[in-house]
């Protein structure tokens, strides 16, 4: 269940980066994996479901650092040039 909350955060990050803003649907993917590390973590292994495939230091912080790097360079890119 944990596993479908965090897919569902993702997807709708990806909606919101094609339709709105980009940055924020970034930040909504970041976050959406960052608390897909703390149910990880907080979860046993029996119940993380599709979270828990290697052991749950490797899993969480491998979530924790592909959410983090998202949600800096989600806030760290500068915008384009002005235009016309």
């Amino acid at each position: 269940m944990l596993y479908l909350v965090a897919l569902l955060g993702v997807v709708v990050g990806l909606a919101v980066a094609v339709v709105d803003d980009w940055r924020t649907g970034v930040r909504w993917m970041g976050a959406s994996l960052l608390f897909a590390a703390g149910c990880r973590l907080a979860v046993p292994a029996g119940q993380a479901g599709m979270l828990a495939v290697r052991h749950r230091l490797v899993d969480s912080t491998g979530l924790a650092v592909v959410g983090v790097v998202l949600v800096v360079l989600a806030g760290d890119i500068p915008e384009g040039p002005p235009g016309p």
